[in-house]
């Protein structure tokens, strides 16, 4: 999925005025960390090379600040802030703005997906860190964000994994369709084997899905009566991407069952949706 931005900032903050904004040079001693910077983690390369460049050419784009009781509070350029600090620069070329909370957590994360600097779950922490400090539902964060209401819940459903795996997807041994499959995994130690084989033998998220599959269906041979054929199991295989969760079909006698997983209220509104449109159209 694309990731740049469907809204502009402006659209997002249109009580805030910028026009008339002047740059300044402001003081790096007295810049201070944005508390709701998305970001974890910041790579010593990358600052480095950036460093390089302000050397060179001069800091080319001023930081966001707000003004705080001690100085002054990064809301966007917090890179540019430790290359300039890492360059041995005292001041930082700055545009000042009267910004809130909300405001400020909002613009952190737009400027961070707009510059594609998020790996899936640093995303995944601010979507849900939007939710919950601003109390508002995915589908008004998706409209604000120029976001799918899918992609915000997808997103979200990837904090429900073990820390391990999440670990593993920070580090990039794992990606975002890995960790959305193995979501559809119940059991925790079975989820962890299934991260160490993709990292191990560096299955495409293909490869996982039908070894998901062939795992899900084995308690299922115990019965004879009940094991599934080759239409049921792909059945499951096109429920379960479709929704984007774990679907069990399990056939009988004389009627079946099939068992959707959801996670909370968002995700189970979700699912409804997407069967109501399904059957709409």
């Amino acid at each position: 999925m694309a990731r740049g931005l469907g809204k502009g900032l402006n659209s997002i903050f249109q009580d805030v005025d910028y026009h008339d904004e002047s740059v300044q040079n402001i003081p790096l001693k007295d810049c201070r960390a944005n508390p709701y910077q998305p970001r974890k983690v910041f790579e010593a390369d990358a600052i480095d090379e950036l460093k390089d460049s302000i050397l060179q050419y001069g800091i080319l784009q001023p930081i966001i600040v707000r003004k705080s009781i001690k100085g002054y509070e990064i809301v966007v350029g917090e890179r540019r802030y430790r290359a300039s600090k890492e360059a041995g620069l005292d001041t930082i070329p700055a545009v000042v703005r009267e910004l809130t909370d909300d405001q400020m957590m909002e613009l952190a994360l737009l400027e961070n997906l707009q510059r594609e600097d998020l790996n899936p779950m640093e995303e995944a922490e601010a979507y849900e860190r939007l939710i919950n400090e601003l109390k508002i539902k995915q589908d008004e964060l998706a409209k604000r964000l120029g976001k799918s209401r899918p992609h915000i819940a997808n997103m979200v459903r990837l904090l429900t994994l073990p820390e391990k795996v999440r670990a593993m997807v920070n580090n990039r041994e794992l990606s975002m369709g890995h960790a959305r499959a193995l979501l559809s995994v119940k059991d925790e130690e079975e989820m962890l084997l299934i991260a160490e084989r993709i990292r191990k033998e560096h299955l495409n998220v293909r490869q996982v899905e039908q070894l998901i599959t062939r795992l899900n269906e084995k308690p299922k041979k115990k019965k004879k009566t009940t094991s599934k054929d080759v239409f049921i199991t792909s059945r499951e295989t096109e429920l379960q991407e479709v929704l984007g969760t774990g679907v069990s079909i399990q056939p009988g006698k004389r009627k079946g069952k099939i068992e959707i997983d959801y996670f909370n209220e968002d995700d189970l509104d979700r699912i409804v949706e997407i069967l109501t449109k399904t059957n709409q159209a």
